[in-house]
């Protein structure tokens, strides 16, 4: 499935809107996205996952080097529309422990892990 990655900011902060899914085929576009942006000093981000239909390991593994790379540079990673099925992916992984992961309110059950 192809990934499409939007960025737009408010009130300063960069918000990644992610629709499709994200795999060992698409996370190195997510990653590409996010990199170009992860040096800002003091960023602000928020990552909307409500349209992600199913992420693995791979997109996993990007979400963490990117929160590292903006609270390396004082800023703050929010990951927001997390349906049910990512949110375990997360909380498996212990990350829901280190990140700002806040639940999407509908349509949870449709994405898969």
């Amino acid at each position: 499935m192809n990934l499409q990655v939007e960025l737009l900011e408010e009130n300063s902060v960069q918000r990644f809107k992610i629709v499709g899914e994200i795999d060992a085929f698409t996370a190195p576009k997510l990653k590409e996205k996010l990199a170009a942006v992860e040096k800002v000093v003091g960023m602000q981000a928020e990552v909307d996952l409500s349209e992600v239909g199913y992420m693995d390991s791979t997109g996993l593994g990007v979400f963490v080097g990117f929160y590292k790379a903006v609270k390396a540079n004082e800023g703050h990673v929010k990951i927001i529309g997390v349906n049910k099925r990512l949110k375990r992916l997360f909380e498996i992984t212990g990350l829901e422990q280190v990140m700002d992961i806040v639940m999407e309110e509908s349509r949870d059950a449709d994405a898969t892990v």
